[in-house]
């Protein structure tokens, strides 16, 4: 099975990609690609650039990374309540070559933040979002206050029901 994960920021010290990484190595029997949002950094999207500049390749090559998985893993960040602008302009340059963004993948959905909601509204729109872009979302999952529950010294969830609960989110996609 290979898997593609991402973090939905385009930090270079990103908690979502800190989480995502350690949740992608939870599956077993699965070889995983990490993409990091600053390779495919574009343009802010609007129906005039594209007309400027076609499909540009940059969100061409991120729909064929998401094409060779069998499943998508993303850990969404949340800016003011919502996406990322980063994701939010990839993913709509993305949806203007393929709406069907997800190409029907089995998905987990997770979200952090320092905060106690842990990304809880960005991920709740992108749960409720993904079947529109044909992403089949099989289990979701917020982790709260990330800087107490997560020791980024190893790289791993430190609260026990929490990491529990990831690792039973991921099986969904066994």
């Amino acid at each position: 099975m290979k898997i593609v994960a991402f973090a939905a920021s385009n930090s270079q010290q990103s908690i979502n990609k800190q989480l995502v990484t350690y949740a992608a190595s939870l599956i077993d029997d699965a070889e995983t690609e990490i993409l990091d949002l600053n390779d495919y950094e574009l343009p802010l999207f609007s129906v005039d650039k594209e007309e400027e500049l076609g499909q540009p390749q940059a969100a061409a090559d991120f729909l064929a990374k998401l094409g060779t998985a069998d499943a998508i893993l993303i850990s969404f960040a949340e800016h003011n309540g919502s996406y990322t602008a980063a994701y939010k302009n990839l993913f709509d340059w993305c949806s203007r070559i393929n709406p069907k963004v997800f190409q029907n993948k089995p998905m987990v959905l997770i979200a952090t933040s320092p905060g106690r909601r842990g990304g809880a509204s960005v991920l709740g729109a992108a749960v409720a979002s993904a079947p529109f872009f044909s992403g089949e979302v099989k289990a979701n999952l917020s982790i709260p206050s990330f800087n107490e529950n997560f020791d980024t010294a190893s790289g791993k969830l430190n609260n026990s029901d929490m990491d529990t609960a990831l690792r039973e989110a991921i099986k969904a996609l066994s």
